[in-house]
């Protein structure tokens, strides 16, 4: 891990957790029907395909004499993460020119052939790389003819020289990621190195919960990330706050449920209730955390990547766990009223009626009677 999560009492302190956990420990001494709970989690995410073959990467990059304009074709997939736009400001950074200048085609394999999957949080990384050294081999050949022109010469008129002299405008890029290992993770015993690097991570979370229906509310949540020195911190923000909202859905909502002989025997076996919206639930605006601060670290990756960035597309999503952590801590205050001070199972995702069966209120007891049966195995 890198500074400052080698230093737990910084995130602790910049989140207010000790504060907080008085005021959630007042609140609950003061209310019988509403509890709310309160959790803290990091996470460390590696950085790069396991399968090493898919760490390489190629790009394309075009120089128009006309215009000046440039012209990328890469084999990463635009899928609104922003991976056009990243992208874009490597080539304008590498060339020196402003963004506008800089052209993106789409994805195709006639241009860049044998694309890795833009998937494990390192496209940025893997076609970033390639573009900036195709990018660097551009600047190799134009290198003369700045020479030649000067250091007042435009742009244009250094792209014009070269193509009136031969020299070529076009450079294909390849990366392929150093310092990992080819390790088989299945297998008992491997050693290595599977990871370029970590990306780091951590979030506290404060839920609200109903004692009498088992709903929950997420109240806030503050997330704090190592992201190295970000490409674009606005497209990083919003890809910390859409994985942690996956991950909401994964850990307190989203559930497939299909009919068996042994459970959810009122279904058919082999019939899928889950099948849309109406029943597969999702994360909408109301689960988002009602307070959700996300803060960017200002740090450098010590590894050799796009302007020291960091991958950041999944690494925030296991942080949503700290949502449901608060909820069982919730479920436990109201849990030690009636006495109950040992350990309780409690599964994922944490459905309203998840959360309603580990209470001890009489209510509950009317209709489950002994202990064994407050753990749904699954969601009725």
């Amino acid at each position: 891990m890198t500074i400052p999560f080698r230093n737990c009492k910084y995130f602790a302190n910049i989140c207010f957790l000790e504060e907080r956990r008085k005021m959630v420990d007042a609140f609950n001494e003061s209310r019988q029907l509403r509890k709310r709970g309160i959790s803290a989690l990091p996470t460390m995410f590696g950085i790069s395909f396991s399968f090493r073959a898919l760490n390489q990467a190629g790009a394309l990059v075009h120089l128009y004499h006309g215009d000046g304009s440039v012209l990328i074709s890469h084999g990463g997939v635009e899928m609104g993460q922003g991976l056009h736009t990243k992208k874009g400001q490597v080539a304008a950074t590498e060339l020196q020119l402003p963004l506008e200048m800089i052209f993106i085609s789409e994805t195709a394999t006639d241009k860049v052939p044998n694309a890795s999957p833009t998937a494990a949080s390192y496209s940025s990384d893997l076609y970033g790389m390639a573009v900036r050294n195709a990018c660097q081999e551009l600047n190799r050949n134009l290198a003369p003819c700045k020479a030649a022109l000067g250091d007042t010469a435009s742009w244009l008129n250094v792209v014009s020289h070269a193509w009136l002299n031969r020299i070529s405008l076009f450079a294909t890029g390849f990366y392929k990621t150093p310092e990992i290992d080819d390790l088989d993770l299945a297998k008992p015993g491997s050693t290595g190195s599977p990871f370029f690097y970590y990306t780091n991570g951590a979030a506290v979370s404060e839920v609200e919960i109903d004692v009498l229906t088992g709903e929950s509310k997420n109240l806030r949540t503050d997330i704090v990330m190592d992201v190295g020195r970000p490409l674009n911190p606005a497209l990083d923000v919003g890809q910390i706050e859409g994985a942690f909202v996956q991950g909401l859905g994964w850990c307190t909502m989203e559930e497939v449920l299909k009919g068996s002989t042994g459970a959810h025997a009122w279904l058919r076996p082999g019939h899928t209730l889950t099948l849309g919206p109406s029943t597969y639930k999702i994360p909408g605006f109301s689960d988002t955390p009602e307070d959700f601060r996300v803060k960017v670290l200002e740090t450098r990756n010590e590894k050799d990547t796009n302007h020291s960035s960091k991958g950041i597309g999944e690494p925030p999503l296991f942080l949503a766990a700290s949502v449901f952590f608060a909820i069982r801590d919730a479920i436990r205050s109201s849990r030690l009223q009636y006495g109950r001070d040992e350990w309780f199972q409690l599964d994922s995702p944490a459905s309203v009626e998840r959360i309603r069966l580990p209470f001890c209120d009489d209510l509950l007891r009317r209709v489950v009677p002994d202990e064994e049966g407050v753990r749904p195995k699954l969601t009725l």
